[in-house]
């Protein structure tokens, strides 16, 4: 019994996994290192938790909503103020396949509060409702629906004119 749940468990990190990373790398405005430690240490919890799974009518969005509230602990933490460096030391240089646009929201994402952050990142990246937002960072629908105006708001002003470069003709 137990080598089953340990092979549906290992099913659902392998299905899972690049999906949060992805979600991870936006909630962290591309900091692709923790992203990674998001991940695993979602992945981590999940399987601490997963005899109980059963009573997880969605284990997927269950995954989801644990790393949100992991990256909101991590943004609580003393250590979490560090700061990359506008500019990356000699030696190294940013992948060449990289678009700009996809810079260009990173960077405005990680000027974004980190529930802000979290909010849009729920809502526009993977598509929840205000009610499974609100559910995973538990809080009101009414404060989910303040913070995507809010953060939405802040983006464009962060993102002004410089978004419609890229956009198709």
């Amino acid at each position: 019994m137990r080598t089953s749940r340990a092979e549906e468990f290992k099913e659902l990190a392998a299905a899972r996994a690049s999906h949060l990373y992805r979600s991870a790398c936006l909630l962290t405005s591309g900091d692709v290192h923790l992203a990674e430690d998001l991940v695993q240490e979602t992945l981590g919890r999940m399987y601490v938790q997963w005899g109980r799974a059963r009573r997880i009518d969605n284990p997927a969005a269950y995954a989801q909503t644990v790393l949100v509230r992991i990256f909101l602990t991590h943004r609580r933490r003393r250590s979490a103020t560090e700061r990359p460096l506008a500019e990356l030391p000699e030696g190294t240089r940013a992948d060449p396949d990289d678009p700009a646009l996809r810079m260009t929201l990173l960077r405005a994402l990680a000027q974004l509060a980190p529930k802000d952050r979290a909010v849009v990142v729920l809502r526009y990246w993977e598509d929840r409702s205000i009610e499974e937002t609100a559910t995973a960072l538990q809080v009101s629908p009414a404060a989910v629906r303040t913070r995507c105006v809010r953060a939405l708001g802040r983006l464009r002003v962060l993102l002004g004119g410089s978004i419609t470069e890229f956009a198709a003709p």
